[in-house]
């Protein structure tokens, strides 16, 4: 019988002339053997949840693993502890993109990175992760709670995968916000002590404590871009401790050059003072007269009025207090009219909004003078920071809230010179100088950007 068509031997590839398929890229599992056994077991049979979560203040995400590790060797000496950052410290993206696609998107920064953190705990380290999160929402919008959501539930599944596999009692703290938890201000690092006991300072060995990071204020070299801050390297500073590059302290690479965008330290060195006739140009002139301030939030408008104006009797009009100009131009007027001189301690940063002023100077038949803060956008912030963060009648005593950046930037973008055309008696400049005690000099000289 003739053979059917297609019954006939089927020809082997090597004959069809095709290539066998190619092999699939083998991927990195974050995914141990113990988690896979967990989740086929019943669950009346199933270990407690290693990793445990807590907020703090709306704002800190705070995530503890237990392991099954041997605890450290304890001593009756101080606390050492081996502090790192998360993303590009610890783990990289495994789809090579600058940001996690989902919470299996990561792979260690070195394959060494485990072993160096058992090691460290071996040593009698407490390990911990501090991390800038800020694309994590504790609050969610109503409009996007479904992203802030994913976002959350995809960095605890991240971090809960990571520290499997490091099998090791170690936390994270995560800063969410623009507070005080947010490097390179030190709230992470007062949690991370207070849940260790180790509140008292002396109680931890900062001389043998470090912070690995890679916000190190670095120039761009060979393959690697420029640091997008400094955030990490200052936060060791105030810390107290020794700071490493991921690339030093994994890869035992030298120490890269670095700088800092602004160091508070470096004004107090340098910081013009303020000269006699500066401040001699404030006696009155006269019995009544307008003093108009210019500077951005932050220059040192209100603490010059109390140090230097108020004393000697001027009043003072303030638009953050009276909330509109009109209710600022009514106040002053009636001060006017009552025998008193103002102060009038705003932002001023154009010659319309001045020209409201110079105007009321003009009616009223008042000299107007000018007073100029030279402060930097940069030092404004910082000033900003250290006083909305620190509460307390010395720090803070009208309890002023944190202003975002975009008041620096706003007012940067409207500033215009004030000129003697616009009808000025005179225009003193006045550049920053720091006054107060050694203790708030101190918190003052901390990173807080």
């Amino acid at each position: 019988m003739p053979e059917r068509p297609g019954l006939g031997k089927r020809p082997s590839s090597t004959n069809r002339g095709v290539s066998p398929p190619p092999a699939k890229r083998k991927q990195q599992s974050t995914t141990t053997n113990k988690a896979v056994a967990n989740f086929f077991t019943p669950l009346s049979k199933k270990e407690p949840d290693q990793m445990t979560w807590r907020v703090v203040n709306d704002s800190l995400l705070i995530g503890r693993y237990r392991a099954a590790a041997n605890s450290p060797k304890t001593t009756n000496a101080k606390q050492k502890i081996a502090a790192f950052d998360f993303d590009s410290t610890l783990i990289t993206t495994a789809s090579g993109k600058k940001f996690g696609r989902d919470a299996t998107d990561w792979k260690w920064w070195h394959h060494s990175v485990p072993q160096k953190l058992r090691q460290l705990h071996e040593d009698g380290y407490v390990v911990a992760v501090l991390s800038n999160q800020a694309g994590i929402n504790l609050k969610p919008d109503p409009k996007t709670i479904k992203s802030d959501q994913k976002r959350l539930a995809d960095f605890k599944a991240k971090v809960s995968a990571v520290f499997t596999q490091l099998e090791l009692p170690i936390s994270v703290y995560a800063a969410t916000s623009h507070d005080r938890y947010r490097k390179p201000r030190v709230g992470m690092w007062e949690e991370l002590r207070e849940d260790n006991d180790l509140e008292n300072a002396a109680a931890v060995d900062l001389d043998n404590s470090f912070f690995v990071g890679d916000a190190a204020g670095r120039e761009a070299s060979g393959r690697r871009t420029k640091d997008f801050s400094c955030g990490d390297r200052n936060f060791a500073a105030n810390v107290g401790i020794d700071f490493h590059t991921p690339e030093e302290y994994f890869l035992g690479e030298n120490p890269s050059p670095f700088t800092r965008e602004f160091d508070p330290t470096a004004v107090l060195q340098t910081a013009a003072v303020e000269s006699t006739d500066a401040l001699t140009a404030f006696r009155k002139a006269g019995p009544l007269e307008i003093v108009l301030f210019c500077g951005s939030p932050g220059a040192g408008k209100s603490s010059f009025y109390w140090r230097h104006l108020q004393p000697l009797g001027y009043a003072r009009v303030n638009q953050d207090i009276l909330k509109t100009r009109e209710k600022c131009m009514k106040a002053a007027e009636e001060l006017i009219g009552e025998g008193t001189s103002v102060a009038i301690d705003n932002t001023n940063a154009d010659r319309e909004t001045r020209a409201y002023w110079t105007a009321l100077a003009k009616r009223s038949e008042l000299p107007i003078r000018c007073v100029v803060f030279t402060a930097s956008s940069e030092l404004c912030e910082h000033n900003n920071s250290v006083r909305a963060l620190n509460a307390g009648p010395d720090t803070n005593p009208e309890q002023r809230l944190l202003l975002p950046k975009m008041a620096f930037a706003t007012f940067k973008k409207r500033y215009q010179e004030p000129t003697m055309s616009e009808g000025f008696q005179d225009i003193v400049r006045v550049d920053f100088r720091f006054e107060g005690s050694e203790t708030q000099k101190k918190l003052w000289s901390m990173f807080w950007l």
